[in-house]
């Protein structure tokens, strides 16, 4: 496993469109042309990867800051259907989580969950996130202390 994270860019993004899970996780996270039109809107406060294992596109992290809540934010995280349950995600997230810590100065990382994903809720436990007990629009909050 060579795991590894490049920004979006020209070369990349028409692979991350490609990415697809599978249909009953279509509810759980946006898709990939909705989190880069989101990329977009929000150019300065967005910061998308493609994540690869190899020179393949396995996945897709975008971490953000929100400003009115003076956050930053695990905003989407998604691994193409084709290479889930291999451990890629846990490293990716690790990857993405190490760069944040690097390019900015936070004690905490945020992100949401669908109610129903069980797996991701397992995934950010097992990286150390915490429930913060607020529950909005569907998704649990969900709170990592940086170190």
């Amino acid at each position: 496993m060579s795991i590894r994270l490049e920004k979006v860019s020209v070369i990349n993004y028409e692979n991350v469109l490609s990415l697809q899970v599978f249909e009953e996780q279509n509810g759980f996270v946006s898709s990939p042309a909705y989190a880069l039109a989101q990329a977009y809107v929000y150019y300065k406060t967005a910061f998308p990867f493609a994540i690869y294992n190899d020179n393949i596109i396995i996945g897709f992290i975008m971490f953000g800051f929100y400003e009115s809540r003076h956050q930053y934010t695990l905003w989407n995280f998604l691994i193409d259907k084709q290479y889930q349950n291999k451990g890629y995600g846990k490293e990716a997230l690790l990857q993405g989580i190490q760069y944040v810590k690097e390019h900015f100065t936070i004690s905490e990382l945020y992100t949401g969950v669908a109610i129903e994903n069980q797996t991701a809720k397992h995934l950010y436990e097992k990286i150390g996130f915490e429930k913060t007990g607020l529950i909005e629009n569907g998704m649990i909050e969900m709170r990592l202390y940086m170190n």
